[in-house]
């Protein structure tokens, strides 16, 4: 079901990722149809400008013809000023068409010719005028043009109508273009309408498949949770009750055991008294009558005996120090924790000024670096820190001057403390087994009953921590401390 569902999502996230790429060519389809369609635009507009120029060069061209007949026929100055006027335009008009047509080679040509027959043509104006200025009449080229100013004017207007022509034939194909282009840009625009809304309603499906699989999936995981919290309590129940339990029998079994081992004790110490008048009594019977007294009664009076009491006073005093530290355990673990806001560096500079004597008795560098503050049980936490100090003092690396580091800093949301030494380490393969009660690691030349670490680690977990070491044999260790910020209330309660 997963496999499918996986696939299913798979599939979905395809799909409208294609749309949305659909989409994005789409979009960049109307806008090449539309720069396209802009680009026709501007070329028909091209081509009107250069029909309007045309026009207006044949309109300069009527205007220079009637002032010049106006001129013949009446004699004013007038005219003359306009044939003039009209005459200075011209050049400038003719300048003006050829930039707009310098991209049409044909138009290019046309001009060219336009331009030399229109100096020609200016030319024989000019000497028709300056006929009638210097006293003639005036009455042929007012009336009728000769032969060759026929042929100028009828080439000018043959070339201005070729250069309409043409560029009313480029209007057509351009305004057709342009057409097409739009027709063009709407099929495009609709397309990638279609398309949008194509993605917006596969966005839309998916997005609510998405919605009713995370609505479904949120109420499996808030009935799982629900089971979760049930089971969760019901395993705390049963955890506090089987703790109780446990701490009621180490109570009672403690009790137990220590009143027949105070009757050992009490009868090892009338054994101890009674062998000193039992070698009194071997004593005397040697000087009176030293045949009586055996080697054997000898030895066991005066060797065995006291031996044998040594050996059970040891065997007593170890299981006297498991019967108080079992009763320490049970006493800990029933003691109502009380949160406080606890200042660590004090709490650290206290633990280390209770055991400055024998940090300079060995020469130990201690470094109390800061440590953010703590909402927690005081008590908890200064016997926690300081077992980790005096383990840190008391395992350090002969011939190697000591170092002992005190750390902490804040970490996701809980507070991390390191007590790190250069001291003589630990195998990896006993970091979890040092936590257990009654178990040791390394050589055993320092006293101790193995039942430190395990209290660190029971005192850590009532305080809602953890409790690791990092470490590896003559290269030191860093036991690691991780606390909540704040002590939640319902861990303060008895357990």
């Amino acid at each position: 079901m997963m496999r499918s569902q996986r696939r299913a999502n798979r599939a979905i996230f395809l799909a409208v990722a294609a749309g949305f790429v659909m989409l994005a060519v789409a979009a960049a389809a109307v806008v090449w149809a539309f720069q396209r369609a802009q680009d026709y635009s501007e070329l028909v507009a091209h081509t009107i400008e250069v029909e309007a120029a045309v026009a207006d060069l044949n309109r300069l061209n009527e205007r220079i013809e009637t002032a010049r007949r106006g001129y013949l026929l009446e004699g004013d100055p007038r005219f003359l000023d306009t044939f003039e006027a009209t005459a200075a335009e011209i050049p400038g008009q003719i300048q003006r068409i050829a930039e707009l047509t310098a991209d049409n080679p044909e138009q290019v040509k046309r001009i060219t010719d336009f331009r030399g027959l229109t100096d020609q043509y200016l030319g024989l104006m000019r000497e028709s005028i300056a006929d009638k200025q210097a006293g003639g009449s005036g009455v042929k080229g007012a009336s009728l043009l000769d032969e060759e100013d026929i042929q100028v004017v009828q080439r000018l207007r043959d070339l201005a109508d070729e250069m309409s022509l043409e560029e009313r034939r480029l209007l057509i194909a351009r305004e057709s273009d342009e057409k097409r282009s739009v027709y063009l840009s709407t099929v495009i625009a609709v397309a990638a309408a279609v398309t949008l809304i194509l993605v917006a309603l596969g966005t839309i499906w998916a997005t609510r498949r998405t919605l009713r699989a995370l609505a479904s999936t949120g109420q499996q995981l808030q009935n799982l949770n629900e089971d979760l919290e049930s089971a969760v309590l019901e395993r705390t129940a049963e955890l506090q009750r089987a703790n109780a339990e446990i701490q009621r029998f180490a109570y009672i079994v403690s009790h137990d055991l220590r009143s027949p081992l105070v009757n050992v004790m009490g009868f090892t110490a009338e054994l101890d008294a009674a062998i000193k008048p039992l070698g009194e009594l071997i004593d005397k019977a040697e000087e009176a009558a030293p045949e009586i007294v055996t080697d054997e009664t000898r030895y066991a009076v005066r060797e065995d005996l006291p031996e044998a009491i040594g050996f059970i006073r040891t065997s007593t005093e170890k299981m006297d120090r498991l019967i108080n530290a079992i009763l320490r355990l049970s006493r800990e673990g029933r003691r109502v924790l009380a949160p406080e806001a606890v200042d660590m560096n004090a709490l650290v500079s206290s633990i280390v000024d209770s055991l400055q004597h024998r940090i300079d008795e060995l020469g130990i560098t201690v470094e109390a670096e800061p440590v953010p503050t703590v909402v927690t049980d005081r008590l908890a936490v200064e016997q926690v820190l300081s077992n980790l100090v005096e383990n840190a003092i008391k395992y350090l690396k002969p011939g190697r001057p000591g170092r002992i580091t005190v750390r902490g800093r804040k970490n996701a949301g809980r507070v991390l403390i390191e007590v790190e030494d250069n001291g003589r380490g630990i195998d990896p393969k006993d970091h979890e087994r040092i936590f257990d009660l009654f178990r040791r690691s390394g050589t055993q030349d320092q006293p101790g009953e193995g039942i430190g670490l395990a209290h660190v680690r029971a005192l850590a977990y009532r305080l809602g921590g953890t409790i690791s070491c990092e470490s590896a044999l003559d290269e030191g260790a860093t036991f690691r401390l991780s606390l909540p910020t704040a002590l939640a209330p319902q861990q303060g309660s008895n357990t």
